[in-house]
């Protein structure tokens, strides 16, 4: 950490070059003395990064930031709130705090909380930006977290992990196994210390290979924005054997959707199924990640358009997580019919079909965009067809 950039007329420059380009800089003579201009470019590229995702950080005046891959592999402000939501207690440990934003957002929730990381850069940045966050509940450890809790052996109300999602010879990993720390075999040296785990995993991970990986499995959240997923979050209570069960939200500005359901009830749910009606559902990114197409369907008293589908009709218009559309017609997928629409543009959408998107659009001759809403599915009757119709 070079505390020569926290200097004014530096920031002032960081912050009158937010949107310059970051190549001209670095291609130029030294900026400041003991400062390298790549030094700066990286602050200004970590920064533009956290203008939306960070704002609370965006906003201090002189915040410190690490390099974009940190940036990047950090919680958002908006679920690390949701998932601070989850729990509350009189301690907790981060034993992987990276930049310290759920760290941050847990602290609102906690007496006291230990944070652990064994990057001493990324952690000395991450106690520098508490003290300008005015925090101070947090005690920062530059130590590898499982370590220090072996080391002092004190108990805490809940643990929590992120491991990372990257591994020097596979790239972006899709097992817990190939997480550093690797959680599944760490889990009996971490109950001891609590019984209360939360870890965040990449949702990439497979939710069936995650339950047979850990144990003792209470709940999993899974966390979308503006309908891309983000994160699942994975419950553990020590000793737990009961019911696993799945709450889906997906955060949008004003009108947060959630669905939430047990896993068992999920196999044993009885399905409707019926051709298209007056209204299309369909489901948004978290609940199409969850697997919930049998609840879903059981739980909102649903059509089913087809058993792999995975878009639902109905006569009235309800609250649905995720899109809703007022259907205008139903055709066979043949050419001579979709002729007759005299369809130039729009949004096309297929679910359990053929071709491709890029296909279709080729094959039609259809342009991008406008009202219309195309979805090119397979119906009860195992037939291709094309349900034409409007956002609601």
């Amino acid at each position: 950490m070079n505390d020569l950039l926290l200097n004014i007329k530096v920031q002032e420059f960081i912050n009158n070059n937010l949107n310059s380009d970051t190549l001209e800089i670095l291609l130029k003579k030294p900026l400041f003395s003991s400062i390298k201009n790549k030094e700066i470019v990286e602050q200004i590229d970590a920064k533009k990064r956290c203008k939306t995702k960070l704002p609370t950080w965006f906003r201090i005046p002189k915040a410190y930031y690490p390099n974009k891959l940190n940036i990047e592999q950090t919680s958002s402000e908006v679920t690390a709130n949701y998932k601070s939501q989850l729990i509350h207690g009189e301690s907790l440990i981060d034993l992987t705090g990276g930049f310290g934003v759920d760290s941050y957002y847990f602290s609102k929730q906690f007496d006291n909380v230990t944070y652990c990381e064994i990057d001493q850069e990324l952690s000395e940045i991450a106690a520098y930006n508490f003290k300008q966050l005015n925090v101070s509940n947090i005690v920062t450890k530059n130590i590898d977290g499982i370590e220090y809790l072996k080391q002092n052996n004190t108990k805490y109300d809940w643990i929590y992990l992120d491991p990372s999602r990257r591994h020097q010879s596979k790239g972006k990993v899709y097992f817990l196994k190939d997480c550093l720390p690797n959680v599944p075999e760490q889990l009996e040296t971490l109950f001891p210390f609590s019984k209360n785990i939360l870890i965040k995993t990449s949702p990439l991970l497979d939710i069936s290979v995650g339950i047979s990986e850990l144990k003792h499995v209470k709940s999993i959240h899974i966390v979308a924005v503006n309908n891309e997923v983000k994160e699942l979050l994975w419950v553990l209570e020590k000793d737990y054997e009961d019911e696993i069960s799945i709450s889906t939200i997906n955060i949008n500005k004003g009108n947060n959707e959630v669905f939430s359901f047990k896993l068992n009830d999920e196999a044993i749910s009885n399905v409707h199924y019926g051709v298209p009606l007056t209204y299309l559902y369909e489901p948004n990114a978290a609940i199409l990640k969850s697997g919930a197409f049998k609840s879903l369907s059981h739980k909102l008293t649903l059509f089913k358009i087809h058993q792999h589908s995975h878009i639902y009709t109905l006569n009235q218009l309800i609250d649905f997580p995720g899109k809703k559309f007022i259907i205008d017609k139903v055709i066979p997928y043949k050419k001579q019919y979709l002729k007759k629409e005299l369809i130039s543009k729009a949004n096309i959408v297929t679910r359990n079909f053929p071709e491709t998107v890029e296909q279709i659009r080729k094959k039609l001759n259809i342009k991008e965009g406008g009202n219309l809403f195309l979805f090119f599915t397979t119906d009860i009757n195992d037939t291709y067809i094309v349900i034409i119709c409007q956002k609601v």
